[in-house]
Formats: structure tokens, C-alpha cells, sequence
């Protein structure tokens, strides 16, 4: 698509100082904020928005639209005016509530409260990774629905990241995995205005950041961006390569037209200041007043635009139409794609297929993957250079590649942190129900966007095997005791711990239906009995997060409330007690939070108020005090493990069933 021609440079400038001065007046009236950036990039936005961008402000999540990512989130006023000039329901109220409490427009950009915000950026590379996974999720849709010359997924995806962006090794890992995958339609503007908050970038970066994307296997240009037509020029080579991403580099001026703050680090973070506010506005010839100026034939071209956006979504529209007559059943997959429609049983139909016998849940994980992947045509993910680990591969299905997309394995190599956020790009372009997979202690390098896909409600799957000190001989860099415990504490994020293929069924059942934010799900590497339930078990129960195994109705019964691969252990330590006259319950909590989120009624028929309760799980005891009480027993882990065999392990910590019985027998005593 050809961009938009403007004849009439001095409105351009007009229009882009307009944006320049509602980010200086809105970080004012605040009091707060990062006016730099888009005082630097008012221009680069201004052309990108009026002349490349595909996009409906009546209809902010329209598939056919380009994707903005605003990865150097702090210069979130740079996008809140281009939103609100635009014509999107961001009225001006807004601008001038921006970062105070309830407005749309917060300190940095948040997915789902601003209409037009593709992702909740802030910290940095982020974004630039969500807008790989967002640009690969267009390849791959291509790839199933694209026919006649017509795909409803085809879209551009355009990112603005600064010097931090690229500074942050997220960066590094996204650029190389985008590069490799020859994501063409993908377009950075780099903001390369040589400061960071300490001061000049010199300090600290010395890279060729050039050189070092050209390596990445990027297309490399470079724009003035102050000159609107060397900004045109650059972005139309951009989108008109296909076979690479590219990276406009704009050599720019943080805090343009400032006497005093330009090219200072002042300008990054802080207010200008009432007396430089003044000055700029005299330097750059804007009025002085009022503030949140919009000069009305700025509105004009900003309309002119929309009108000429409206024509190319009938255009669209009339392409879909045309597709959909010609293409039935592809339509019809699509509608399904697009709406991530899942049974409303799935729970149940994983559960009865769940996998018998004994294995390490990673296993059963591989088993139930298989049927869900055959429900779910939208289910795609890969690992860090784990998958015969993770057993994460869905069978019979080729993996992803520069040259087939169509594929639904994902190789991310080494590259945890990318793969997270990469994966949380894939959920928000729509349709897809992305999973990632590693280790359970590299959610340390995964941690950031774990907790981002957690904040944006999106539906992604975690998956990390290894749960445990019993993956045995790598030692304690690689065994996890306090993660789980960490990752619990996320908001919204939903942490299963399945025991055997039923729990294991149910956990992935839970994770592909859920809609409002992540599930991450910690499997064995080591094997795990297969656990008998009571007659009459009914699989619904499992949507509790906890059941019990094992019951007696004595007063003085202990309970033993396990996750994971001690739920075994836990039975086993439950006969032990029984046989030496201690009464003993088993409840197997694969999911703690699911089960605290219960009605009052049902948690206290599973732990009867005033019982005695034990709880069991290989890490860290943080946080089961709030299940067992302040008078319970809480077994675990409360330091790092050693490197040797599972087995030693569990005996040197005490995880067996005679070391668990006998630790519990001492307690109930006193108890």
C-alpha cells in the first residue's frame, strides 16, 4: 500500500507540533511524566499515523488493522495524543487527567483500559518482543487462511523502542528470533536520541547497534526524523521489504525545541517546567496559551485521514465478503480461530482421556497435549531448546521456519525471556492459544512478562518441567524450591501443580479455557503413581483445585495436604500413620489458589475447621501457613538442594513416606 501524500509541509509541522505540545501541557498539568520522547518523535508519529497506518478508531480491535507497539512505554503521551487526534474514544478529559487515578491514561500504556493500545508496555524491550509475537502471528494465520490473493490476518506491525529497549537483553533475543524468522512485516523505529536517564548514552553503550541488526538478518535504514519526506521514504522501503524486519534508525533530540532540556537527560523523566514550557513554546512558534491546544485545521487533516481510513476498511470489507463466498470453510475455521471457541466440557474431555499408570507428569503433559492440540486448531507453542524435555511437541505438526508457517511447533532456542513475551504477542494478535515451555527455574529469566501476561489478562500457557529438587544430579542452579512460592504471589496469574494424567488432564483443561489471564503449569521429571480416587469421584471437582484422596472421619485425624509429586509421598506416609494409630486424610491440592478462591461451606467440608493439617511440597514453605493455620505443620524445603540421584534426594531431605510419617507422628502429639 502506497503511503498517503501530504502537499502542504507547514500543516505537517502544525500537526506535529500539536502532538509535541499536548505531551509538554499533559506531563505539566501532572506534574510528572517523560515528555522527552515525544517531544523527540512527535514527527516519526505523525507520518507513520496520517500516512502508513491501516487502522479504524471506531473499531480498535478490527483484524485488518496495523499494529502500533509503543515499546519505550514512558513516551506513552505520544501515543495517547495520536490516539485521541485520531478520533478514538480517548476525548480530550483524558489528556488531562493523564496519570491520575481511574483515567485511560496512565504513566505507561495498559492493554484493555485504552482503546488503540495493542499492549501494556513500560518496562523496556518488552514491547518490541510482544510486536514479534504479534508479527509472527500474522505469518502464521496467513499460512491457514490466506486464499484468492486475500488473508483476514494480514496486517503490519509497527514498534517505536528507544536506546533502553535495545540496551535490555530481551532486545537481543527478540531481534535474532524476528530475523531468523524473516519477519518482514515488521517495522522498528528506534528512536536513537542518545540519552538515558544518567545522562548521555556514551556512558554506558558503545554498540553498532547498525551492524548488530544487520547481523540479526534486518533490513537497516536511516531517517531524518524532523524531514517528513526522508521519514516516508525510509518507512515505504520498510514495508515494501517483505523478506526482512527492518529497523529505521532517527537520529533524534530528546525534548526538541527545549532551549535548555534538549539533548539532556532532564527531559527524559520530569516536567519542563512552567519558564521552559514558555520557551519552547516561543522557539518552536506555538502559542502560549491555552493549554491542550488543537488548532482546528489540525483536526481537519487528522479527519481527512479518518475518511481516507474508512475507505480502506470498506475496501477490506468487501474483500472479506468476497473471501468468505469463495472460501466456506475457511470462514467458518476462521470465525472458530478468531474466537477461541473451546468446548465447554473441556476440562471433562481431557480428563477422560487422561493417561493411566505411572509417569512423571511431563509425560502425561505430552499425552494430553496431543488431544487438546486436535480440539483446539488454534493451539501452537515450542520451548527454549527444551521441547524432547518438555515433551512439548504436537505430533504429526512441522515445525515453524522462514519458509513454513504453517506449522504449529515453535523453536525459540535459548531465549526464555523472548519466548515469554514473544508468547504473549502471539495471544494478543488474536485467536491463537499460545504455550512456552522450559525449566521451572528459568521463570527467573521468564519472570518479567510471566507477570505482564498476568496484568493483561492473557490467555497463554507456562509450561516448566524440572518442578523440583528431584530432577536430580544438575544440582541446586537447577533445581527450584522457592518458584513456586514466587510465582503464586503473581495477581492473576493461576500456578497448577497436577499429581498424576487425570490431575494433569484437568490442569491443561483449566489452563485452554480460561480467558481472563495466564495458567502456568509445573510438571515432574521423575515418575508418579497413578492415584486412586474415591467411589464415586467426579472429574468437575478438579475445577476446585483440590480433592481429597483419602478420608477418615475421626476427630483426630491429621490431614496431609500435598501438590505435585508428594501427593504420592503423602499417601503412602497417610497408611503409615493409620497403622500406627494416627488417623489420616490426603487431600491433593494441585491448585492452592483455585482452592482459597472457594466457597467458605466447600473449604471447610475438605479441611474441617480445628483439624490438624501437614502440608507437603519439595520447596519453600511460604505460603501454606495461610491453608494449614498458624498450629499446623508445614514440610518443605527452606534452603537450595544438592546434586544427586532423585531417590538419594528424597532421602537426605526427608521425602519419603516413612521420614513424612514420622515427622508427623512427632507433631500430632503436641498438636
Amino acid at each position: 500500500m502506497s503511503p498517503q501524500i501530504s502537499a502542504d509541509a507547514a500543516l505537517d509541522r502544525l500537526a506535529a507540533n500539536t502532538i509535541r505540545f499536548l505531551a509538554v501541557d499533559a506531563v505539566e498539568k501532572a506534574k510528572s511524566g517523560h515528555p522527552g520522547m515525544p517531544m523527540g518523535m512527535a514527527d516519526a508519529g505523525y507520518v507513520l499515523w496520517t500516512r502508513f497506518m491501516r487502522h479504524d478508531p471506531t473499531d480498535p480491535t478490527w483484524p485488518g488493522r496495523d499494529r502500533f507497539v509503543l515499546s519505550a512505554g514512558h513516551g506513552s503521551m505520544l501515543l495517547y495524543s495520536l490516539l485521541h487526534l485520531s478520533g478514538y474514544d480517548l476525548p480530550m478529559e483524558e489528556l488531562k487527567n493523564f496519570r491520575q487515578l481511574g483515567s485511560r491514561t496512565p504513566g505507561h500504556p495498559e492493554y484493555g483500559l485504552t482503546p488503540g493500545v495493542e499492549t501494556t508496555t513500560g518496562p523496556l524491550g518488552q514491547g518490541l518482543a510482544n510486536a514479534v509475537g504479534m508479527a509472527l502471528g500474522s505469518r502464521m494465520g496467513d499460512a491457514r487462511f490466506a486464499a484468492g490473493g486475500f488473508s483476514p490476518t494480514a496486517y503490519r506491525v509497527f514498534a517505536l523502542a528507544g536506546d533502553g529497549c535495545l540496551m535490555e537483553g530481551i532486545s537481543h533475543e527478540a531481534a535474532s528470533f524476528a530475523g531468523h524468522l524473516e519477519l518482514g512485516n515488521l517495522v522498528v523505529l528506534y528512536d536513537d536520541n542518545h540519552i538515558t536517564i544518567d545522562g548521555s548514552t556514551s556512558l554506558t553503550f558503545s554498540d553498532d547497534t547498525v551492524r548488530r541488526f544487520e547481523a540479526y538478518g534486518w533490513q537497516v535504514l536511516h531517517a531524518d526524523p524532523y524531514d517528513h519526506d526522508s521519514l516516508a521514504a525510509a518507512l515505504l522501503r520498510a514495508t515494501e521489504d517483505t523478506a526482512h524486519p527492518s529497523l529505521v534508525v532517527c537520529r533524534s533530540h530528546i525534548g526538541y525545541g527545549s532551549p535548555k532540556k534538549q539533548d539532556t537527560a532532564h527531559a527524559h523523566g520530569e516536567p519542563l517546567g512552567a519558564e521552559e514550557v514558555l520557551a519552547t513554546k516561543q522557539a518552536l512558534g506555538w502559542p502560549e496559551s491555552p493549554a491542550f491546544l488543537v488548532p482546528p485545521e489540525v483536526r481537519a487533516r487528522f479527519a481527512a485521514r479518518t475518511a481516507e481510513l474508512k475507505r480502506e476498511r470498506e475496501s477490506w470489507d468487501a474483500l472479506l465478503a468476497r473471501w468468505r463466498s469463495a472460501e466456506p470453510s475457511r470462514a467458518a475455521a476462521w470465525d472458530t480461530f478468531r474466537e477461541r471457541r473451546v468446548p465447554a466440557d473441556l476440562v471433562e474431555q481431557l480428563g477422560a482421556a487422561a493417561p493411566g499408570g505411572n509417569a512423571a507428569t511431563r509425560a502425561h503433559g505430552s499425552a494430553v497435549l496431543q488431544k487438546a492440540a486436535a480440539l483446539l486448531p488454534g493451539l501452537i507453542g515450542g520451548s527454549a531448546d527444551l521441547e524432547g524435555s518438555n515433551k512439548t511437541r504436537i505430533a504429526g505438526s512441522p515445525s515453524v521456519s522462514p519458509r513454513d508457517f504453517s506449522g504449529r511447533n515453535l523453536h525459540f532456542g535459548v531465549r526464555e525471556h523472548a519466548m515469554t513475551a514473544i508468547g504473549n504477542g502471539l495471544a494478543l494478535a488474536g485467536g491463537w492459544l499460545p504455550y512456552t515451555a522450559s525449566f521451572l527455574t528459568f521463570t527467573d529469566y521468564a519472570r518479567p512478562a510471566i507477570r505482564l501476561a498476568a496484568l493483561m489478562k492473557l490467555p497463554v500457557v507456562f509450561i516448566y518441567t524440572h518442578d523440583s529438587i528431584f530432577l536430580g544430579e544438575d544440582g541446586p542452579t537447577h533445581q527450584p524450591v522457592e518458584h513456586l512460592a514466587a510465582l503464586r504471589l503473581i495477581p492473576n496469574l493461576r500456578v497448577l501443580r497436577p499429581a498424576d494424567g487425570l490431575e494433569t488432564a484437568a490442569a491443561w483443561g483449566l489452563a485452554l479455557e480460561r480467558r481472563d489471564g495466564p495458567t502456568l503449569l509445573a510438571l515432574t521429571r521423575q515418575s508418579c503413581p497413578a492415584l486412586a480416587r474415591p467411589a464415586g469421584f467426579d472429574t468437575t471437582e478438579l475445577r476446585r483445585g483440590a480433592t481429597l484422596l483419602r478420608d477418615d472421619a475421626s476427630a483426630e485425624a491429621v490431614t496431609l495436604i500435598a501438590t505435585g509429586s508428594e501427593v504420592g509421598v503423602a499417601l503412602d506416609a497417610a497408611e503409615r500413620l493409620a497403622k500406627s494409630g494416627q488417623p489420616a486424610r490426603v487431600v491433593s491440592m494441585f491448585a492452592p489458589q483455585l482452592y482459597l478462591s472457594q466457597d467458605e461451606v466447600w473449604r471447610k467440608q475438605l479441611l474441617p475447621p480445628g483439624g490438624k493439617r501437614a502440608s507437603l511440597e519439595a520447596g519453600v514453605t511460604y505460603g501454606w501457613r495461610e491453608i494449614v493455620g498458624e498450629r499446623g505443620l508445614c514440610l518443605g524445603l527452606d534452603r537450595f538442594g544438592e546434586s544427586a540421584p532423585a531417590e538419594v534426594l528424597a532421602e537426605h531431605f526427608g521425602f519419603t513416606g516413612s521420614a513424612v510419617a514420622a515427622r508427623v507422628q512427632r507433631w500430632a502429639v503436641n498438636a
